[in-house]
């Protein structure tokens, strides 16, 4: 009780409480529907599919496999750390699309490479600069709508992206099975940066604070 008594005081009266979208409604069904794209996206490469085509492609070993998720997850991560560096500097949208575009690339290139170190190299570069847009495409939408409509914004732009991400997985795998091996990783790809470029085309005018 003691620690209890010592918290600051708030002044509940003063607080902005959550409110359903408003004024920000346009902008955030357009960022929905974006993110949609993206996470469809994204299905077509989850991990495991990834795998299976490391497997079949290269041929290699689960241990093989292991390693590169391991090193490419320690880059993802280390990407996510720097976006906000990167972001103060260029920007929310510019660290989301400019970093988003070269790692989709990598992803095209590396579908179609003659050897696994070239496209293991290529994946390694997608892991550093693809996951730059995580915690700033979090902080876009947090920043371009009202205080009181961030709670909505949030589950609107969540919800939508989660659905998405569930259908692509059982296409890729058909593509897979049907022998075409590399079709996953360029559809992704290209998806992807269809989904940057829009997201230039409507929202490089739309003024959004850092802070």
């Amino acid at each position: 009780m003691a620690a209890l008594s010592a918290l600051p005081a708030g002044d509940i009266s003063t607080k902005q409480l959550p409110a359903p979208l408003g004024p920000s409604r346009s902008i955030v069904f357009k960022l929905a529907m974006l993110f949609s794209l993206d996470a469809f996206a994204g299905g077509l490469v989850v991990n495991s599919l990834l795998t299976l085509w490391l497997f079949e492609r290269f041929g290699l070993s689960p241990g093989e496999a292991g390693t590169f998720f391991f090193c490419a997850g320690l880059l993802s991560a280390g990407s996510q750390l720097a976006a906000p560096v990167i972001a103060r500097k260029i920007g929310l949208l510019n660290t989301m699309v400019f970093t988003h575009i070269p790692a989709n690339v990598c992803l095209i290139f590396a579908a179609i490479a003659p050897n696994v170190e070239i496209a293991l190299t290529l994946l390694f570069v997608r892991s550093a600069l693809s996951q730059m847009d995580v915690p700033t495409r979090t902080a876009y939408v947090m920043a371009a709508v009202t205080p009181p409509e961030r709670a909505a914004a949030a589950s609107f732009t969540t919800v939508p992206r989660s659905l998405a991400s569930v259908l692509s997985p059982s296409l890729a795998g058909a593509l897979l099975a049907s022998g075409l091996l590399s079709a996953p990783l360029i559809a992704c790809g290209a998806l992807k940066i269809a989904y940057d470029l829009a997201l230039l085309v409507f929202f490089s005018r739309v003024n959004v604070p850092l802070d």
